[in-house]
């Protein structure tokens, strides 16, 4: 969602994270985030990767099937995301991350290629992954104080 797709959510960036066109609308803008996973270890890992978002708020990348990120969720299905990360508004978000296969990988790779149109989430070595948040918090630092808002989905 670009441009006048995403108005009127784009023209006013903080939201509330219980309002999930706001936040869908918000992902859609950004288009990228930084995923934290927890290796078999117990040690945080964290990427940049592109992210897309679908309408009931379950959040698609794609990733390597070898990668960290990938390793990471076969072992633990825990996942913290930061999405907005050159502004003034931030989303962070806790939920669970799976690797999908089957149909759901064609269904969410698919929805996936809609947002990155030429992304290679369908080739076979690319794992598609499917976050369901599970907490929302929006930090708006446009605001004096800055606002801190949380919700549970």
């Amino acid at each position: 969602m670009r441009g006048s797709d995403c108005l009127p959510y784009c023209e006013r960036m903080a939201f509330d994270p219980s309002d999930v066109p706001a936040f869908v609308a918000f992902v859609r803008a950004e288009a990228q985030g930084v995923v934290a996973t927890v290796s078999p270890s117990g040690a945080p890992e964290a990427a940049l990767v592109g992210i897309a978002a679908l309408d009931d708020g379950t959040l698609v990348f794609d990733t390597l099937v070898g990668s960290r990120k990938a390793e990471n969720l076969r072992h633990d299905h825990r996942i913290a995301v930061v999405i907005g990360t050159d502004g003034a508004v931030s989303a962070q978000i806790d939920g669970f991350g799976t690797i999908v296969r089957g149909t759901l990988r064609e269904e969410y790779g698919g929805a996936y290629n809609e947002q990155f149109p030429g992304s290679r989430a369908l080739d076979p070595d690319f794992a598609v992954v499917v976050v369901r948040p599970a907490w929302v918090r929006v930090y708006d630092a446009s605001a004096t104080p800055a606002r801190v808002t949380e919700s549970r989905w």
